[in-house]
């Protein structure tokens, strides 16, 4: 009996710590005051975004909503019908949390981004008023993703891509829910969509999906520069499909603080066959990354595992 009990102890265990840790897509992970904080698409409605919290990569709690649409005064100013509510970031400054959204339909009219403001990292929090980006002209304003430069103290918020696969980077006015000025860069190759930056040695990594998110196309690359706003030189492949796990991609880069280790959050499609396209829900995953000597960052081999952010790598 005691045997029995040990072993499913440990069967608990693991499934608390496997992948797929969450069933919600588009995972931005931060890591506030030693608690590891995932801002997805999903977890309700469509309308309204959530977030999860967890000190340890196995259990986790759900916050929120932490920010409705219905909530915010400018989103029936399009005329839609319908609107959804997607692909989110957050980033602390000044002992305040700033949370920045996608707002669809796409078409006909234009997607458009937000960012709302907090006191704590599981809201509530409070629209500023305004579209801070809308797109048009070929320019889809999704998926943003602020990065503070650890060199600088700048703030910059990347964005863009999907149908018009473009590459957008503004410097964020003090006040963080502003523009100062709009930075011209050129869109990274096979860029698609979900762009993330960090800091590693010295080096700067900008980091995106490439693809469609439906099918096995999707898969994460990477460039390098030797600041936050490039130029970027383009490097290859960090998440692609393999036989069990499918479109990997729209993920968040996050290390926990004191510790060596960087870790990939990233949703894919589990246990598909073919190359798509997919249906159902696409889930969230956490596995190990890691840079090698030279500068360049390891293709990623997806596991079932997980990992142990309280050991600092993969499950065994």
């Amino acid at each position: 009996m005691r045997c029995l009990s040990v072993i499913l102890a440990l069967l608990v265990s693991d499934l608390r710590a496997a992948n797929p840790i969450l069933s919600v897509a588009d995972p931005h992970a931060v890591v506030f005051d030693k608690t590891l904080w995932i801002y997805p698409t999903g977890g309700g409605g469509g309308t309204e975004f959530f977030a999860w919290s967890s000190t340890d990569g196995s259990q986790w709690k759900k916050h929120g909503p932490i920010l409705r649409l219905d909530e915010v005064r400018w989103i029936r100013d399009d005329g839609a019908e319908r609107h959804f509510a997607w692909a989110p970031c957050a980033i602390r400054k000044d002992r305040r949390y700033y949370f920045y959204y996608s707002v669809g339909p796409q078409n006909p009219t234009p997607s458009r981004i937000g960012v709302a403001v907090g006191d704590r990292p599981e809201g509530p929090f409070r629209d500023s008023g305004k579209p801070l980006l809308t797109g048009g002209s070929g320019f889809e304003a999704i998926d943003p993703f602020v990065f503070q430069d650890p060199e600088t103290g700048t703030c910059y918020l990347y964005a863009g891509g999907s149908a018009g696969s473009k590459l957008r980077v503004f410097e964020l006015s003090p006040d963080m829910v502003s523009f100062k000025r709009e930075i011209p860069v050129k869109t990274p190759r096979l860029f698609t969509e979900g762009p993330f930056v960090h800091h590693h040695a010295g080096r700067y990594y900008l980091s995106y999906s490439h693809g469609n998110y439906r099918d096995a196309s999707y898969s994460v690359h990477y460039a390098t520069g030797e600041t936050a706003i490039g130029p970027w030189t383009y490097q290859g492949v960090i998440l692609a499909s393999d036989h069990r796990h499918k479109g990997p991609g729209h993920h968040s880069m996050v290390r926990l603080p004191g510790s060596e280790p960087w870790f990939i959050v990233y949703h894919r499609w589990n246990d598909r066959e073919g190359g798509g396209p997919f249906t159902g829900k696409r889930e969230t995953c956490i596995d190990r990354l890691e840079h090698t000597p030279d500068g360049k960052i390891a293709r990623v081999v997806m596991t079932d595992a997980g990992v142990d952010l309280m050991q600092g790598g993969s499950r065994r």
